[in-house]
């Protein structure tokens, strides 16, 4: 069964960024795979003064039922790479803002423990689907 984000419950702040006051734009949808609830993904889009354009996605994976034990949360940073305007995805420790602190987040993953997750394939799936899909996103890295 295909996965869609419910665009309509996207929800989507602004903040300053606590290292160089530039703003941050932060958008967050369920993901769904027919009517359940497959993942939740959090995308901050950051604007740093002088340095490219970059969006860090947190995607927790999981049932959505409590108490949340079959929850992981993945990382990654989605921006320009040595060498390559072009924006790449990389794997990073999950919640590297902090905000991995809800019963929620269930596992909060390294690196390390991302890559050899056997759920990994489904976090870039709805790595694509939030490139493809999400406005804030898209414009943030593909149209600035």
């Amino acid at each position: 069964m295909e996965l869609r984000l419910d665009l309509g419950e996207r929800q989507r702040v602004e903040f300053t960024c606590g290292c160089c006051k530039a703003p941050v734009e932060r958008t967050w949808s369920g993901v769904y795979r027919g009517e359940a609830m497959h993942a939740v993904y959090f995308a901050n889009c950051y604007h740093h003064t002088g340095q490219p354009h970059d969006t860090w996605l947190d995607v927790i994976l999981g049932s959505f039922q409590q108490p949340y034990l079959d929850h992981v949360t993945f990382g990654c940073r989605v921006g320009p790479t040595d060498g390559d305007p072009t924006p790449g995805a990389t794997l990073v420790d999950a919640c590297m803002d902090g905000s991995g602190t809800s019963p929620m987040h269930g596992l909060v993953m390294t690196r390390e423990q991302g890559l050899a997750h056997f759920r990994l394939t489904e976090f870039w799936q709805i790595v694509d689907l939030v490139l493809e899909q999400d406005p804030t996103v898209r414009q943030h890295l593909y149209q600035t």
